[in-house]
């Protein structure tokens, strides 16, 4: 008797998955430094990557010090940021996980610049103290530096993350900020990628910079036409394995991005810079953004 072997199931195609290879993580040992490695242990879990923790020993560290105590107070800081970076090795947080520990002395980015061309860099993970100007990394100015020059994407994590939530992150709704003029490829790999990996909800948005929403029919037509590009720009795979909602809001782009974010309880942000500007160092989400230099 012939036996008929029954038709293999169909398997949904996937989303090609991001190489996160190596990780950086700058930290100043503050609570919001100590989140963001959490979740940069988290992700590295996930995409078995390297981590990277540096902490930099800048100039200004001890730049008021008269000159006659500046070598010895820099080598107490040196021998105190040695003890701190040990105490993380001996906690065992990154068991089993490949990592590096760096310090380094000298000017924030530079310095920053050359760990990512060195380790080949394809994210940092990066603390923020939510100071009222919400654009400031927890290490000043320099940090912003960091975000506006680096030429991978930069995950953003607030005070507000308590680090068992980091620990075990899992991200079962994902917001994905776009501009359609200016479409952040990269980051949507991303986004795509980890509501892959998550099976999160995923929510793709487009804000237009309009203080008043057109009405009308025209106001109709244009929605729609937004609507459908933002169709356009998932791949059709992505229908497969997830039903990605999408919303088109008129207005701020930070302030639509945050109350769109906060509707639809979003675990994570990613986004391309041109989609909210300096939203990713505020406190309250984290973020993923990609920013290209001169973009």
């Amino acid at each position: 008797m012939k036996t008929v072997k029954e038709p293999a199931a169909k398997t949904a195609p996937k989303i090609a998955r991001v190489a996160l290879g190596n990780i950086l993580v700058p930290t100043d040992f503050s609570p919001s430094a100590d989140n963001a490695l959490d979740y940069a242990l988290t992700i590295a879990r996930l995409y078995d990557s390297r981590i990277y923790l540096a902490h930099v020993l800048t100039p200004g560290a001890y730049a008021f010090v008269p000159p006659d105590a500046a070598v010895t107070t820099q080598g107490t800081l040196r021998q105190a940021s040695e003890e701190r970076l040990a105490e993380i090795l001996i906690s065992g947080r990154m068991r089993g996980i490949p990592h590096e520990v760096i310090l380094e002395e000298g000017f924030l980015w530079p310095t920053i610049e050359k760990l990512l061309r060195k380790y080949e860099i394809d994210m940092v993970v990066v603390g923020t103290h939510g100071a009222k100007k919400v654009e400031k990394f927890f290490l000043g100015s320099g940090a912003e530096e960091i975000f506006r020059r680096a030429e991978c994407p930069v995950m953003t994590v607030g005070p507000r993350f308590s680090g068992e939530l980091a620990r075990s992150a899992v991200w079962k709704n994902i917001l994905f900020a776009t501009d359609l003029e200016h479409p952040p490829e990269r980051a949507a790999a991303y986004a795509l990628s980890l509501a892959q990996e998550y099976q999160s909800h995923l929510t793709i948005l487009n804000v237009l910079d309009r203080h008043v929403e057109p009405t009308g029919r025209d106001g109709a037509a244009l929605r729609a036409e937004l609507l459908a590009g933002l169709e356009r720009a998932v791949p059709t795979a992505t229908a497969l394995w997830c039903e990605p909602e999408f919303e088109v809001r008129f207005g701020s782009p930070a302030d639509e991005i945050l109350r769109v974010a906060q509707d639809k309880n979003s675990d994570l942000i990613v986004m391309g810079a041109h989609a909210g500007g300096g939203l990713a160092t505020h406190s309250r989400f984290p973020f993923i953004s990609d920013f290209h230099p001169g973009g």
